[in-house]
């Protein structure tokens, strides 16, 4: 059963420090905390499938300091098809985020060559938002298309939109069949 709850915010700790978690907004389900997540990558300007982590048990987002965190049952792989890469993403994934800029991540991994590299930020670029930049914590980074990171509702749209408005398949399976009856 899915929850929201705010953890309340608590005098300082020794030494002076807060804890990240304070005032957070937390929300707790896998379908409530999926929900959530892209919500939230869409508030950012990201793509929601940007982050497709399935199998989370609580999320969380502190508004005033932009810590948010997602926490699900296992790490979990996922190959994404338009860009060629696979990425890990660990049992429990932070970041501080802001308007199209998720920074000092934790928990997010690609794969380059034969490597595990930490992906420390990811921020949107160019003149229209229409890339999504990775950084390694070495600093090296990649560029890709913000449509590479589509989720399954944003590709149907756009399929639509190139479409004129036609369900996804339709046109693809008729030109299928006259290139096939062509070739005949």
């Amino acid at each position: 059963m899915a929850s929201l709850t705010t953890v309340p915010t608590a005098t300082a700790a020794a030494g002076g420090r807060r804890d990240q978690r304070e005032g957070a907004e937390v929300i707790t389900g896998a379908e409530a905390c999926f929900a959530h997540s892209k919500e939230m990558l869409r508030a950012l300007g990201f793509p929601g499938g940007v982050m497709p982590l399935r199998g989370l048990e609580e999320c969380g987002w502190v508004r005033e300091t932009g810590f948010v965190w997602m926490r699900q049952k296992a790490p979990y792989e996922h190959y994404f098809r338009g860009t060629g890469t696979r990425v890990r993403y660990d049992a429990e994934v932070t970041a501080y985020v802001e308007d199209g800029r998720m920074k000092r991540m934790t928990g997010v991994r690609s794969k380059q060559v034969m490597l595990w590299v930490p992906i420390v930020e990811m921020s949107l670029d160019g003149e229209k938002r229409d890339r999504i930049y990775f950084k390694s914590n070495v600093g090296i980074g990649r560029s890709f298309p913000a449509a590479a990171f589509a989720d399954d509702e944003g590709k149907e749209k756009k399929e639509k939109e190139e479409d004129g408005g036609k369900p996804a398949g339709d046109g693809a399976e008729e030109e299928e069949k006259e290139e096939d009856a062509a070739s005949k």
